[in-house]
Order: C-alpha cells, then sequence, then structure tokens
C-alpha cells in the first residue's frame, strides 16, 4: 500500500471503531487490589526520563515518549514498556488531562479523547492523520478509575499497523 495515498472514509470509519474498542483504564485498582502487590514502575534514565530497561509498567506511570508492546487483555492494569531504540508497538505521544468532578459519561470522554489525539497526530508526526499509514488509540479513565482513583489522564498511543518499529515515531511523516 502506498503510505503517501489518500485516507479514504472507510479509514476514518475504522478508526473510530478501533478507538471506540480500545480498553479504557478500568479496573486497574480493583486488579492491584486482588493480587496485593504495588504498581510496577519501568525503570528510567534519571536525568532525561526515558524507560531504560524492558519490563511491565503501570499503565498509570506512562509518559509521553514511553515505547511499549501490545497488550490483548480486556482489562490492562500494566504494560510490557521498552526502551525506545528497541523495536516495538506503540508509542506514548500525548497526555490530556480532562477537567472535572463528575464523571461526563463514555460518550463524552471518548469524543474529547479521539478530538485531543487527532489534533496533536500531525503536529507529532509531521504529517496529517488522514494521509499517514500510521494509526492511535487512546487508554482513558473509566468511571471507575475517574472516581477512585482521580484518574483525568487520557494518553495517546501511536502505532503502525505494518509492524514493529525502532525508535520514536516523532517526525517520521509517514
Amino acid at each position: 500500500m502506498n503510505i503517501h495515498k489518500r485516507r479514504t472514509l472507510t479509514r476514518a470509519i475504522v478508526a473510530i471503531a478501533a478507538v471506540a474498542v480500545v480498553i479504557p483504564l478500568s479496573g486497574c485498582s480493583i486488579l492491584r487490589d486482588l493480587t496485593g502487590g504495588p504498581a510496577p514502575q519501568p525503570e528510567r534514565d534519571e536525568t532525561t526520563q526515558e524507560i531504560v530497561e524492558e519490563g511491565d509498567a503501570d499503565v498509570f506511570a506512562l509518559m509521553v515518549g514511553d515505547c511499549m508492546n501490545e497488550v490483548s487483555e480486556e482489562l490492562v492494569s500494566e504494560v510490557p514498556v521498552v526502551p525506545c531504540d528497541q523495536p516495538h508497538d506503540e508509542e506514548v505521544y500525548f497526555d490530556l488531562t480532562l477537567e472535572g468532578e463528575e464523571y461526563p459519561g463514555d460518550d463524552v470522554i471518548q469524543t474529547q479523547s479521539d478530538e485531543a489525539c487527532l489534533a496533536q497526530f500531525e503536529p507529532f508526526v509531521g504529517l496529517a492523520y488522514d494521509s499517514s499509514a500510521l494509526g492511535f488509540y487512546a487508554y482513558r479513565p473509566s468511571q471507575e478509575s475517574w472516581e477512585q482513583m482521580d484518574d483525568r489522564v487520557v494518553s495517546c498511543v501511536i502505532y503502525d499497523p505494518a509492524g514493529q518499529v525502532t525508535g520514536t515515531l516523532a517526525g517520521a511523516a509517514r
């Protein structure tokens, strides 16, 4: 497939559907309470804060620039992180902190997440989403994490549907 080929409405519908089924961060505290252990923190360089060792990390410990491998479970509490100079599936490219005391509902959270991630896609990649071969989704607060953990962070995650990449996708223009 030509990566510079203009995407059709089908791609937009597929992307929206993919974002709709992405797993929100629900159940994280419940799973951690059941397992009884502290949440794993990624090993980071003290100066750059880049991940320096492969391992599992609490999904709430993710930062912009972190690289990880795909998670297929329905409830996500930990993600497999790797240094970005190693092959990986995904990268966090933007964080948004939502406002408000009361949970606004799944549809509102999804809409705000989609809009923010889409708005930050082109500045990060250097190419408009409609012209890019790359995709994105968002880890977003669930009602449970919003109310029980004061979770307000949406993490936008970019990936290449063609497979793993090495290095950041910042400025990839593809």
